[in-house]
């Protein structure tokens, strides 16, 4: 998100002498992005951020691809994802390509013993149920039900959370996610037809600065694989940075949906942006106002994208058989639209609150071996007509 923002205690110029109480310097690190032509963020740290002990070692998380090549509708139900106890743990990967991995989560406990960082991917985490704190190097973020979460690449975090009924919908981006540009001027603020605005953004308020020496581990995610390293101080001794590059929050329920007369397509709905792929919201909303509206989409087919539903809350009104955390996946090389029925019911209809996330990419997605523990194999049929 193109925002200024600064937390804590920063000099008055850049690369320049800023000292402790004590007469040492503060350490300055360049957080940037696209080697040197990206968002970035400057921030100054109690001791030198580079002090690694120990490498204790490595294991791969890559994701384990069932069907690499997949023209078959399905539905997943994701709360059959079973809960555990660890954060990382926790994670199934349920759909791949090389610019994006989709993932549920049910982690029970927060992220006690070590700290996280994601050298791959920038990382969205819808919060579907579930409250807590998102604490970072570059400060915290409360959380709760319909809040994104985007964590950029290289944010070292933790997950505290309040409950043990927690649930996640993640995409792990392979490229830097974006607001849209057609939602911003020349100059990156946010234009009035955009469905949200600045004051939407939630920025980390609480800056953590730990003054501590020891053995902290930090899993640092790299090519699909963990490294388990340990630093010699604490990662959160940041003690004030300035920039564009850091996490921020955004609630699903803050999204103004843009109606029209007739029924409206999907980039109406659009939250986020790679050059990979798109994220949605689809939020309570009045219908199409035309006397002969039909509401529900019509069939279109997919020749360029993938699209992936995830189901939020709510009915859907496009769909039948479809309950929280489900997950469809329409692939391209086919025509999709609404089930048989679903057409019909929705004239006259003149709201819904049906409430879910989109994600669209570009690039054929794989179907891995945690989504097919879940899967329904037959609701490809769903859409024939009952004398078929």
């Amino acid at each position: 998100m193109p925002l200024y923002h600064q937390l804590g205690k920063v000099p008055p110029k850049r690369h320049t002498i800023f000292r402790k109480e004590n007469g040492d310097l503060y350490y300055e690190q360049l957080f940037g992005t696209i080697g040197f032509d990206g968002m970035s963020t400057n921030m100054y740290h109690v001791h030198r951020p580079t002090q690694v002990k120990k490498i204790l070692g490595q294991y791969s998380v890559a994701p384990k691809v069932a069907k690499s090549n997949n023209i078959q509708s399905y539905r997943f139900r994701g709360f059959e994802v079973r809960p555990e106890d660890d954060f990382l743990e926790s994670r199934k990967a349920v759909l791949t390509n090389s610019d994006c991995t989709i993932v549920l989560a049910a982690p029970k406990k927060s992220t006690e013993d070590y700290f996280y960082k994601n050298t791959d991917s920038d990382e969205l985490i819808f919060v579907h149920r579930g409250t807590g704190t998102l604490r970072t190097m570059l400060g915290n973020l409360k959380f709760e039900y319909g809040d994104y979460l985007l964590i950029p690449r290289g944010i070292i975090y933790k997950m505290d959370f309040d409950t043990q009924d927690n649930r996640l919908f993640i995409v792990e981006s392979r490229r830097p996610i974006y607001t849209p540009k057609r939602y911003r001027n020349w100059f990156g603020q946010l234009l009035e037809h955009s469905p949200f605005c600045e004051r939407d953004i939630r920025r980390p308020d609480k800056l953590e600065t730990h003054d501590e020496k020891g053995d902290f581990l930090i899993k640092v995610r790299k090519q699909d694989e963990i490294f388990d390293m340990i630093y010699a101080t604490h990662p959160f001794d940041v003690v004030g940075y300035d920039g564009y590059n850091y996490p921020y929050a955004f609630s699903i329920h803050d999204f103004e949906p843009i109606t029209g007369r007739i029924h409206q397509p999907p980039p109406v709905h659009q939250t986020f942006e790679t050059d990979a792929f798109v994220i949605c919201s689809f939020v309570p909303r009045l219908y199409d106002y035309h006397p002969e509206a039909i509401p529900a989409p019509y069939n279109h087919s997919n020749i360029d994208s993938d699209e992936v539903l995830y189901y939020v809350d709510g009915d859907f009104m496009s769909r039948n058989d479809i309950a929280a955390g489900h997950i469809s996946l329409h692939p391209a090389g086919i025509p999709h639209g609404p089930h048989p029925g679903a057409a019909e019911r929705s004239i006259g209809k003149v709201s819904t609150e049906e409430l879910a996330v989109m994600v669209d990419t570009f690039k054929p997605l794989m179907v891995t071996e945690e989504a097919m523990k879940i899967a329904d194999e037959q609701y490809y049929q769903s859409w024939l007509d009952p004398e078929n």
